[in-house]
């Protein structure tokens, strides 16, 4: 049976996913009286750590199985909804949290879509994403395949990339993760996200590896 690639992913980036969340906590402040809405997230992300927040809502297109059971000291609930088009009333959640989601929605008109719904809806923002400008793709672990044509890359990825040896897709599962994979430059950030400050981490000190919107609690 082929691994799973998000197990790879997850051994690979697992200590920079710990300092990241550390930044989120030093930039954030988040308070244990906030309530937090997670879009694109999983409940396991939030139980490696103690909560930060009061109560944290995890929505994604498709329902995920969650026993709040393993884990007394997380209030956590599971949703299913469109990023794109949130069900929720402005300004609802304390802090909207967003990690690796905004480049898989599809077509920039859909980011643009994902942004303005998430900066609808929550007080604060964090939303992170692989940056365009590093020159590994993270979901590929492959150096250069996002700077190629699409057609190209539908034509390369199963016998190129980390991911097409491990996954073994099908050529329906190549056409989809390339047509909802977009991975964004800093200035497209900017423009998505033009009340944030676009915090960007490095590899190395120097190769852009992610873009993060922030946008604080408006009495910090």
């Amino acid at each position: 049976m082929p691994l799973n690639i998000h197990s790879i992913y997850a051994q690979i980036f697992k200590i920079w996913r710990r300092r990241r969340f550390q930044l989120f906590l030093d930039l954030m402040r988040p308070k244990l009286s906030d309530t937090l809405l997670d879009v694109g997230g999983y409940p396991g992300f939030w139980t490696s750590y103690p909560q930060p927040v009061k109560q944290i809502d995890s929505l994604n297109v498709h329902e995920v199985f969650w026993n709040p059971r393993s884990a007394p000291n997380h209030l956590i609930r599971t949703l299913v909804g469109d990023g794109c088009f949130l069900a929720m009333p402005d300004k609802s959640y304390d802090i909207g949290f967003s990690n690796s989601a905004i480049e898989h929605v599809g077509s920039w008109e859909r980011q643009q879509q994902f942004a303005s719904e998430i900066r609808r809806v929550a007080k604060a923002l964090w939303v992170q994403t692989p940056a365009y400008e590093c020159p590994i793709e993270p979901h590929y672990l492959t150096p250069f395949m996002h700077y190629l044509p699409r057609s190209f890359q539908k034509l390369t990825l199963r016998w190129c990339t980390m991911w097409g040896w491990v996954t073994r897709p099908n050529a329906d599962q190549i056409n989809s993760m390339v047509e909802t994979t977009r991975l964004l430059r800093k200035s497209e950030m900017r423009r998505l996200f033009p009340d944030c400050e676009i915090v960007t981490g490095r590899m190395l000190g120097m190769i852009p590896k992610c873009h993060i919107a922030i946008r604080r609690m408006a009495n910090d």
